[in-house]
């Protein structure tokens, strides 16, 4: 049985060197650098040169999806097409074939920093519930590292012709989703659809979050999500990527902001995929295709942003890393690095109903220290050498090893 662990020599973001306590998987003492002894039995790690901040997390991934991209030679030109594409091929997966690549997703985000993922997995047409069955094996396989959500991501749903569509998401939800999903906004019936995800996640007990507005056109869908939680749906709900609410004018967003606000709903933007697949044809003045970040904020709501997809038919090029995401979001969405590193980590803990992290006794010790100086640094360099702490276990650590030709001259990188 551990008996603690000490990490010495921590640099605190905006804080002093520190050592730091760990006992019974909380932060027990946090001290200036030297002043605290090893205990009989506990164990020690140096962390002079690392900076230590609280762990991210990943609050929208797909990780049934993730490495397919290769299988269809280039990605989608939008995203309705990338739905197509994506619906045509889902039909051929196995479980296993899911299984093996969300866990190596999964594993490949919790190396970065994320000691928890909320993933959607579609269910439907095609897929049926295998992806359901992979994901929530998966998510009791890698229990003792990393929690796992599993959204059942179903649409279209309302209506007599997608009678079967409800049916399998009810299903779902039997098995053991942790949350309800769907897309209205790219149904024939938006209203509906999200009529109907309330009622099955009432039904369940279950929270929703739903793709919401991931478009450039206008779009009311989250608007009408804050309305009903106001009224009368009482479960955790969370609207993503809420594309439209960035091209609305600067009133119409702080009204809304501020429903956001007062309905206790989450946002999660999610940078990457939707700086590829949003403003597309629009050669002048091309919009960042991101929500409404500085009205959310401004306004006190429940904001994180999330990494999405990890190579595949809508983004070829993501890689499960929240500093990543902080880097892109501070920089399309013009933020200083604290404010950036909060919407994955501290905004994306909130949204997914976790316990916040910090620096107090208490705390839960899910913590990553990345080799930098300071958070800019961090997020500048998203260097790949990283340890990630979950209780008294050091559950990855990456080492990046760099050699110059000693002929040239030596010379000191930062």
């Amino acid at each position: 049985m551990s008996s603690g662990l000490l990490l010495k020599h921590a640099q605190l973001s905006g804080g002093p060197a520190s050592d730091v306590r760990i006992q019974g998987g909380h932060i027990a003492t946090v001290a200036s650098a030297g002043e605290l002894a090893p205990a009989a039995g506990e164990q020690v790690l140096d962390l002079s040169g690392y900076l230590l901040l609280p762990a991210p997390a990943e609050p929208h991934a797909h990780l049934d999806k993730a490495f397919t991209a290769e299988r269809f030679g280039r990605a989608a030109p939008d995203l309705m097409t990338a739905i197509k594409q994506w619906h045509a091929h889902r039909a051929t997966l196995s479980v296993e074939d899911v299984v093996e690549r969300a866990r190596a997703a999964a594993l490949q985000t919790l190396a970065r920093g994320a000691t928890a993922i909320r993933t959607h997995v579609d269910v439907g047409e095609g897929i049926r519930l295998r992806g359901v069955e992979a994901l929530l094996t998966l998510r009791d396989e890698l229990r003792e590292l990393i929690d796992i959500q599993v959204v059942a991501l179903a649409y279209p749903v309302a209506g007599e012709a997608w009678a079967d569509h409800r049916q399998m998401l009810c299903e779902a939800a039997e098995m053991g989703v942790d949350l309800v999903g769907g897309a209205p906004h790219v149904t024939d019936d938006p209203s509906g659809d999200l009529e109907v995800a309330l009622a099955v996640g009432e039904r369940y007990g279950l929270g929703v979050d739903l793709h919401t507005d991931e478009r450039m056109e206008e779009s009311h869908g989250l608007e009408e999500l804050c309305q009903r939680c106001a009224e009368d749906f009482a479960l955790p709900a969370t609207a993503s990527h809420c594309v439209s609410l960035g091209t609305m004018p600067a009133e119409t967003q702080t009204k809304i902001a501020a429903r956001v606000r007062h309905a206790g709903v989450g946002v999660v933007t999610c940078p990457l995929t939707n700086l590829l697949l949003q403003g597309l044809g629009i050669s002048t003045l091309t919009p960042r295709g991101l929500t409404a970040i500085h009205p959310l904020l401004k306004a006190g709501a429940m904001l994180a942003a999330g990494g999405d997809n990890v190579q595949d038919v809508f983004n070829p090029i993501g890689c499960g890393d929240p500093l990543q995401t902080a880097q892109l979001v501070m920089a399309a969405g013009q933020l200083d690095a604290e404010t950036a590193y909060r919407l994955v980590s501290d905004g994306a803990r909130a949204v997914m109903g976790l316990p916040a992290v910090g620096f107090e006794p208490g705390s839960p010790a899910e913590l990553l220290a990345v080799r930098a100086h300071s958070l800019s640094h961090a997020i500048a360099t998203v260097t790949e050498d990283r340890i990630v702490i979950r209780g008294e276990r050091v559950v990855v650590r990456t080492r990046v090893e760099r050699e110059i030709d000693s002929a040239v001259g030596a010379f000191e990188l930062a």
